[in-house]
This record gives structure tokens, sequence and C-alpha cells, in this order.
């Protein structure tokens, strides 16, 4: 066991009994560097990470390989889910030196931190143009032997190159009807009509984006925004990157049409996806998003909920094959055989036309990723649905993936949004009880005794780095999301209490937010971006949750912390709209007002289920009754029931609406 041994990463404990002496990040691996005047190795990946586990498999795995490393590095090993501050930092490095980026992430540094040479996956032999890894240490360790002036150089001036890159703020001002049109209309030169979905392959599932141009059809009442959102969705639900049988979508397609995915899993996808159906249910009534919804709700509970009660962050895209082999895909394709196995001739028959399953296949050895081809003409929805049984029932006896169980707290906080809504939108009060059981998980043991957000926990057991910017957006976004659905203001309190944190710790001058906080270790430079990933970045998710927050208290410093943050969207919007999706999402509901609909009256009821249903971008909702109602949320002071009636109150922008008792009259104020 190397020094890997005992840490809460599973992607670190992976490499744990690699011949590789491994250190995990800190300060005591950089002064071994400088004590033995050699270079840092550092290795990002995570577990999930198909090449990642590739390349431990061809060289961390392998005793020479290990041994000249051992010589001649010190090898750190990093989690990009545990610090992603660390994996953004030299990935932008990467990024900036080489055009492209990606896990595993390999990076040679000098003992001050200092990054000099980069890539990705190095193969054990030369492939492709690519060195081998072997001959990538060699050439390291020669220029820091012989050049060490001239690695000294490269160094300093990457280092430079990344301080000195300042980011365009935009400006004062909002994001207004204008940058949001020409955000549109970028979205929608980009749109693929034929298949769905933005660009070509591989193609990413683009939730932030869906969920603007959602907000945007209730605000505006664009046909074209609800119709791209509509048809992405459909392609997505029907391609192989949607679990067909356990429901749940993987990570990305390869190819532009949806059909063949890398198949890992990760807890982020489905929750934002959950809650972007659930979304286009609210707004179309679609049974297909609404199943969709359902689905892959019930998958996270099943498949990735932790006896803690949080959520884990993946599902690996490696099982074992039939023959033992440890390869990508093995738990979810089929062969025409291996359905003629399970459900005989004639189901099989059937089962292969409804899937797509051919036999010269459309993924690897003849093997087939099912999907739902737009051929298959009518079903019998009964056969179908017994068939899935069937399937499921035997993929259930194959070797499952693994998975990562630590509790990442930015996805958790997307997870108890997507649960609490579904469960709310679908009458599942398990989904809504799934979700507060997560909240109260993080509040245990990532908020504990420090009152400041730890990023990760594993089987109850906090883990020793600090969370960032988008562990405060997200799971103050979930427990607003948790405080709309139940009526507890204690959510509402949890969250005020993150955003504060926020306020102190992650701003800074003009509205710019940090992804670090001003106390957080210091890098070679301070992390800050505002475009999304495969989640929301942290910059909009805190000035989604800061505009919400304002606008259930009518705090003036939350308000203005948002404005300020939006700037950033004013200036990157029109430009790149899909990399600012949820900043976009969230400047429909600052153009919106955002609502704030105050129901006073029981949760759950019919007035409270409407305002939930309410399609305006962003509106926030109270519920409650009784005198004690207003201690719980601000909005609910001074808003009696009328007539002893049930009653809603709306307002925006300081303007309130007459109170109503009737729901349809509540449904048409807000857009249901």
């Amino acid at each position: 066991m190397n020094r890997l041994a005992g840490v809460t990463s599973p992607y670190l404990l992976q490499h744990a009994d690699n011949p590789v002496d491994w250190w995990p990040w800190g300060s005591e691996a950089f002064e071994e560097a400088k004590r033995r005047d050699v270079p840092v190795l550092l290795s990002v990946g995570y577990a999930a990470c198909h090449w990642c586990h590739v390349m431990a498999h061809e060289s961390f795995e392998d005793d020479e390989t290990a041994a000249y490393l051992n010589a001649h590095f010190v090898p750190v090993k990093v989690d990009r889910e545990e610090r992603p501050d660390v994996d953004a930092v030299y990935m932008e490095a990467v990024q900036a030196a080489t055009g492209h980026g990606g896990w595993p992430m390999t990076v040679f540094l000098t003992p001050e931190a200092e990054p000099f040479y980069f890539g990705t996956y190095f193969p054990p032999e030369p492939r492709h143009g690519s060195p081998s890894f072997q001959q990538v240490l060699e050439g390291v360790t020669t220029a820091w032997t012989d050049r060490r002036e001239e690695v000294a150089e490269v160094a300093g001036r990457i280092v430079a190159d990344l301080a000195g890159r300042s980011l365009v703020h935009g400006g004062d001002g909002v994001p207004g009807e204008s940058e949001v049109a020409q955000a549109l209309l970028g979205l929608t030169r980009e749109y693929d009509e034929q298949h769905g979905g933005f660009g070509g392959a591989p193609k990413f599932p683009p939730a932030m984006a869906v969920e603007f141009l959602l907000r945007h059809h209730a605000r505006t009442g664009a046909e074209g925004a609800l119709q791209m959102a509509a048809d992405t969705c459909t392609a997505m639900a029907r391609g192989g990157i949607y679990d067909q049988l356990g429901g749940g979508f993987a990570r990305y397609s390869v190819d532009r049409e949806w059909i063949v995915p890398h198949f890992e899993k990760m807890l982020y996808d489905n929750a934002l996806l959950c809650r972007v159906y659930a979304h286009l249910w609210r707004a179309t009534g679609s049974d297909e998003a609404r199943r969709i919804a359902l689905e892959t709700a019930d998958f996270m509970v099943r498949e990735l909920r932790t006896a803690e009660g949080g959520f884990a962050s993946a599902l690996d895209a490696d099982s074992e094959d039939a023959e033992g082999r440890h390869v990508e895909g093995a738990y979810y394709v089929w062969t025409p055989e291996q359905l003629r196995d399970v459900l005989g001739e004639d189901d099989a028959a059937f089962a292969a036309a409804c899937f797509g399953v051919t036999e010269e296949g459309t993924f690897e050895e003849g093997a087939s990723v099912l999907r739902l081809p737009g051929d298959a003409g009518p079903v019998d929805a009964a056969r179908v649905a017994g068939v899935r049984a069937r399937l499921l029932a035997a993929r259930d006896e194959r070797p499952h993936p693994g998975r990562d169980d630590k509790v990442v707290a930015a996805w958790n906080g997307l997870a108890i949004a997507a649960l609490a809504e579904t469960g709310a939108y679908f009458d599942r009060p398990d989904l809504v009880e799934r979700a507060t059981e997560a909240a109260d998980l993080l509040v245990r043991v990532h908020l504990g005794e420090v009152a400041r957000l730890t990023r990760t926990s594993k089987d109850g057991r906090a883990g020793d780095n600090a969370g960032v910017l988008e562990d405060y957006g997200d799971v103050a976004e979930g427990f607003l999301a948790l405080a709309a659905v139940t009526g507890e203001g204690a959510w509402l309190e949890f969250a005020g209490f993150l955003l504060d944190i926020v306020l102190e710790q992650f701003t800074g001058e003009g509205g710019q937010l940090f992804d670090t906080a001003h106390d957080a270790e210091q890098l070679i430079r301070r992390p800050q971006d505002p475009t999304d990933s495969a989640t929301p970045s942290g910059w909009t998710a805190a000035a989604g949750a800061l505009l919400s927050y304002a606008a259930y208290t009518g705090s003036e410093p939350h308000r203005t912390a948002a404005e300020g943050a939006l700037g950033v969207v004013k200036a990157l919007g029109p430009r790149v709209p899909r990399f600012v999706g949820w900043g976009l999402a969230v400047a429909e509901a600052l153009l919106d007002g955002p609502r704030e609909v105050a129901v006073a009256g029981p949760v759950g009821g019919e007035l409270h289920r409407t305002a939930l249903l309410g399609r305006a971008p962003g509106a926030v909702v109270a519920a409650g009754e009784g005198p004690g109602a207003g201690a719980e949320f601000p909005l609910l002071v001074d808003r009696p029931p009328v007539g002893g009636e049930p009653t809603a109150y709306v307002c925006r922008h300081f303007v309130c609406d007459a109170p109503t008792t009737d729901a349809g009259e509540l449904a048409d104020k807000l857009g249901g």
C-alpha cells in the first residue's frame, strides 16, 4: 500500500495498491520534491473515467514503469471531483498549451507547483503520433537534469500567462432582452435540426441550455425555443444515451445521433436532466417527459443512494463481460443471441425491432446499445413493458459496474432540487423524502461543526477538502427548492447561511465571483470560471440562488450580488450561449421578476400545488398557514387567508396582484 491508503476518495483508493509511490495533493509532496530536487508528476482523474482506468492498468500497475517514476519524480494523484480547484487551474494550463484537455490529465510540475509539460492519456508504447509514457518520463527527466534553466523559463512563462488572464466582465448592467435574443439566435444556429442537441460528435446532454429555452418560452411564448427543447429531449430519451431498461442517462454520446454513449452514469447529469424533463412536462404535459423524469429519479434513488441518505457520484462505464474481461459498456449492450437466450425467438425478434438491436451491432463485437429508433413503427405498450422487465431482470444478473461512493455536496444539491420538484409534481412523496434525507446529510456531515461546507464525504465521514463556489450555489439551490415544496422554512435559513458565506468569501470587485474562498489554499492561480461545463458554473449557480433568496426575503444585498454576478452573462450570453446556459436561465428569472408567490394555506393543497406548477421563470413559492407561518417565510408575513379560504398572493418588481382564492386564476398569473 502507498500513501493513498486511508483517504476518502474512491478514485485515489483505486490506486492505493499501485507500485507507484503516490502522494495525495498537499504541501508534504512538494516539500519532498524540493528535498530530492525532482519534478512532480501530477495525475488527475476520477473514478468513473474509462481512460483513467486504462492508463492505470497499462502504466501505473506496471512494476518497471513504477520503479522509474518513483526514482525520478514525486508522483501526486488527484481526484478532480474532490479538488475541482486544482483540476481547473492545471486544466487551464493544459488547454492553453495543447488546445485540448481531458482526463486522465498528466502534468509535470516544478517543486513550486509550476507546470512545464502537459498531456492527457499516454499509451505504453508510441501510438498514433503520441509518444509512449516511458518516453515522456525519460524526456522530462533529461530536460530537468540537463536543461533546468529552460524548464524554469517555460514554467515561469506559463504561470505569468495564467496570472495575466483577466476575466472580461462585460461592464455594468445585467443581461436584457437584446442579449437574451442574441443568445437564442446563437443556439438556433448551432442546433442540430435532424438529431436534436447542439453541435456535432461527441454530443453532450445540454441540460442548462434546455432549461434556458424552457424559461424563455414561458416568459415570451417563443415557440421555436420550446420546439428545440422538446425535440432535443425526445431525441435523448429515445437514444442510446438513455438507459432504456433501467432509466438514467449516460455521460455523453460518441456520435451526433445519440446512439452510442460513453457509458459512465454521473449523478450530476441525471439530477439536471431529471429536473429538465419534469419542467418539460410542466410546460407541455408530455407523457414521455413525465416517464423520463420519474424513471431518472427512480434510477438515482435505486442505484446511487448511499446508506447515509446521500447520493453517490457515479457508476463506472466498465464492467466484466461474459469472458471476464473488464470492458466498457458490457453491462448495457445486447446481441441478438443474448436477446433470444432471455426472451425466446418471437419476443427476441420483437425486442430487436423495438430497441434497434441488429445482427451487425451498433457498438462493438456485434453488440447493440438499446434505443427506440424512429422507424420502429407502432408498438404494443404492454408487450414492451413485459420485455423490458425480463431483460432488466436478466441484466441484473450480470456483473454490475463499480460505483464511486463519495458524496459531492454540489451534485447532491442538484439531486435535492430535482427529486423535491419531481416528487411534488407527480405526487411522489417518497422522492421528496429522499431529497430531505440528502439535505439532512449535507447539514449534519458537510456542514457539521465547522459551519463551512466540506466538498465531499464517504460513509458518513466528511472529507478534508473545502467546498468551492459550486457547492455553495448548488446546495443553496437544492435547499430553496426543498423549502418551496415542503413549506419548511429551515431550508430557507440554511440557504441564507450558505449564501452569506458566498458574499463574504467568494465575491470580488464589480460583482465577480471566485471558485475558491478568500481563505482557501493558494494555488498558482485563483480559479474563476463563469462558463458551464457538465454542471452549472459555480458563478451562475450562486447567482441563481442569490436571486431566489432575495425574492424570498427581500434582501437587497443578495439581489445586488445576483445582479452583479449576471454582468458576465451579459458579456458571454450572446457569444457562447451553449456554455452559459444556466446563466441565461437565471437571466430569464431576473427579466421576469422573479415572481414571488405566497400561499396562505396548507402545504400540498390545491393552491400550493398550482403555484409549484406555474411556469414563470424562477418563481419562488412559500406556503404555510397559521400564526407561525410568517416566522418560517418572510413572504407570508401580513398575508392572511381571505374569507377563511386558502389565498395566494403574487408579486414582482415591488407590485402585487390582488390576492386570489381561485386555483385557475393563480395558474393564469403564473403561466400555468
